[in-house]
């Protein structure tokens, strides 16, 4: 995991399926046990990412406080959906299951920071502070 991570890092947040046999080949390990780890867990992107990535709790604690409410905004102000990257590649939205901060729903991550007890307004705040 950690060697998907660092080659994810290296190429712009994403892995390509050269860059997974390349971990493989290293690791000296088949690599469909490197594809099966890449592709089960969601840290692991394998399509272009924007330079922040948001990645929304959609969970039952986030959906029960507002998270719909929060993705409406952001794809209004981003032009963006799940899935997708903002034209100038600035922004990617993801849903998440669970990041484990229910009691701070609702909640999302943008590289390794916590956001909690989401509004609009504090949604527009991060989004702006940020290059």
């Amino acid at each position: 995991m950690p060697a998907l991570t660092i080659v994810q890092e290296y190429n712009g947040g994403w892995l390509t399926r050269e860059l997974m046999d390349d971990v493989a080949t290293y690791l000296d390990m088949p690599p469909i046990a490197v594809y099966e780890v890449a592709t089960f867990y969601s840290m692991y992107e394998h399509k272009p990412v924007g330079r922040h990535k948001i990645c929304l709790c959609t969970n039952v604690s986030c959906m029960i406080n507002g998270s719909d409410g929060i993705l409406e905004h952001i794809s209004n102000r981003l032009g963006i959906g799940f899935g997708q990257v903002t034209e100038d590649g600035r922004f990617s939205l993801k849903e998440v299951e669970c990041l484990g901060a229910c009691g701070g729903a609702p909640m999302m991550q943008i590289g390794d920071k916590y956001y909690e007890n989401l509004t609009p307004e504090i949604v527009d705040s991060i989004l702006e502070e940020l290059d």
